[in-house]
């Protein structure tokens, strides 16, 4: 693979003026935006690089774990912050959904499909482990986001159900066969266009530093079933957890657990 010098990334953030002239042309309000959101991922990623180097050498399993539970908290932080809901409500029991899902498809990918010796190896568990989280990420933020503002603009069609005797769930399972979908079908389309239309990330890295096609190929075809597996189990895991919280003793949905109207009521 050539490696990059650091001189080149002027040439990279050259390409910024397009957007940032189009926001400017347009009186689009996004410049600053843009401009602090690629500034803070170039300082967390040199952070990150240098961490992950000092993680790769050492190979130990508790320090590997930690950095997994450190993403695991920032990406439920980062998923409840995109919605509408109050996280001090939900983190748990979200963060419990996202984990279980995520941590057991990694397991499986590691354990049964790749195998490295050790099995906790951190050049494997942790890039695996980042690209199975960052796509539930998005999938809980679509699926969450669907559910409850769905929930809360048919509220009359909801409690229609529950007037006629349906229980908890068979009165919401509507409303999480729209919010399942919606987060699945980003990755669905992903799938069925991957190597006509777009060929991924973790496929292209892979022939650039230099694998065979096919052995970067199979690896794609492995690691989207798994993103898939794992955005379906969480959404479903996160929706059915919080199920509990958002609705009271009469099942129905209390305002309270979206952040402006929690602000309203206070």
């Amino acid at each position: 693979m050539i490696n990059l010098p650091w001189y080149s990334f002027i040439w990279i953030y050259l390409l910024l003026f397009i957007p940032l002239t189009i926001f400017y042309i347009f009186k689009i309000t996004l410049v600053r935006e843009s401009i602090e959101a690629v500034l803070r991922m170039t300082v967390q990623l040199l952070l990150v690089g240098l961490y992950l180097k000092f993680i790769f050498k050492l190979n130990n399993i508790w320090l590997t774990l930690l950095w997994i539970v450190i993403m695991l908290f920032v990406a439920n932080f980062s998923v409840l912050g995109k919605t509408e809901l109050r996280r001090s409500l939900f983190f748990w029991r979200t963060l419990w959904g996202l984990s279980v899902s995520t941590l057991l498809v990694t397991c499986w990918f590691i354990g049964v499909v790749i195998g490295p010796e050790p099995l906790y190896d951190a050049r494997y568990a942790i890039p695996v482990m980042g690209i199975v989280l960052g796509n539930c990420m998005r999938g809980n933020v679509l699926s969450l986001e669907r559910f409850y503002s769905e929930l809360r603009s048919k509220e009359e069609e909801y409690m229609t159900q529950v007037y006629l005797g349906a229980s908890l769930r068979e009165a919401v399972v509507p409303f999480l066969r729209n919010a399942v979908r919606a987060a699945a079908n980003p990755s669905l389309v992903s799938i069925a266009t991957t190597g006509i239309v777009s060929l991924p990330g973790m496929m292209t890295g892979q022939i650039l530093g230099g694998s065979p096609p096919m052995q970067a190929i199979l690896y794609q075809i492995a690691i989207m079933i798994c993103i898939y597996a794992a955005i379906v189990l969480s959404t479903i895991c996160n929706i059915l957890l919080s199920l509990h919280i958002a609705f009271d003793d009469h099942l129905r949905l209390r305002a309270d657990i979206f952040r402006e109207m929690a602000k309203s009521l206070t």
